[in-house]
């Protein structure tokens, strides 16, 4: 079966991509390109919530936003580290899919993870185009790949974009994807120790987060990445 994608999106936990950048991806799917995930972690040191159930959410999550792969690679959460074996599990990934794009974790943010997975993610997309580097999937010798473009998305903490993508049209619709990690956000119900993120006006951040990332370029919500190199066009009209 072809597994390759569009767009491949790394996360250090799951939930990362759902909280920032639902809305990109759901709004290429729709225009018809494909999308994958990969969690890094299965988030097992979350204070609310089980692995199982971080695997059931994640599914809904992905169910909701079209996401047609789901990988999880089974780091340690909060303590993988930026070596040999974890590198070559993320190269097996990017030359499984050979993907256009690469999307990873804010190489700063609160929770320490994030930034490691974005500098993992990094250094693997550029070790993953040497052929010299011999790597398998499902008993088969995979080629040396390298995608076009590294970017990553912003998190908690604030990060000047160097562009951002109009999602408009898709914010209800990321927050019905967050909201599938129910043991992780809100629930009035939930018996679950109060986190950072479980308020109910975490959902208000959110939302104003995206509005801070449009207003710029005079869009009401967009989302906002930064990228590894200069972004190059061949029209500036195409900035406009």
């Amino acid at each position: 079966m072809n597994e390759h994608v569009d767009i491949l999106v790394f996360a250090a936990h799951p939930d990362d991509a759902e909280l920032s950048c639902s809305g990109t991806l759901m709004k290429h799917i729709a225009n018809g390109a494909s999308v994958a995930i990969v969690d890094l972690t299965q988030g097992e040191l979350g204070s609310r919530g089980t692995i199982e159930s971080r695997y059931s959410e994640a599914k809904l999550a992905s169910e909701l936003m079209g996401v047609s792969h789901r990988e999880n690679l089974k780091l340690k959460d909060g303590w993988f580290e930026i070596n040999e074996e974890s590198k070559r599990l993320v190269i097996e990934q990017i030359r499984r899919f050979r993907p256009k794009i690469v999307l990873a974790n804010a190489l700063s943010d609160r929770h320490p993870d994030h930034g490691r997975g974005g500098e993992l993610v990094s250094e693997a997309c550029f070790l993953t185009g040497l052929r010299k580097i011999e790597t398998s999937w499902n008993g088969q010798r995979q080629e040396h790949y390298r995608p076009q473009a590294v970017y990553h998305y912003i998190q908690d903490y604030y990060i000047k974009p160097d562009f951002v993508v109009d999602v408009t049209e898709f914010v209800d619709r990321k927050i019905e994807v967050i909201k599938a990690f129910k043991t992780q956000f809100f629930d009035a119900n939930s018996k679950e120790p109060a986190t950072p993120i479980s308020g109910e006006d975490f959902f208000d951040f959110i939302t104003s987060r995206m509005r801070e990332m449009g207003r710029p370029a005079g869009m009401k919500f967009a989302e906002g990445f930064t990228g590894e190199r200069f972004i190059g066009v061949e029209d500036m009209l195409e900035l406009v």
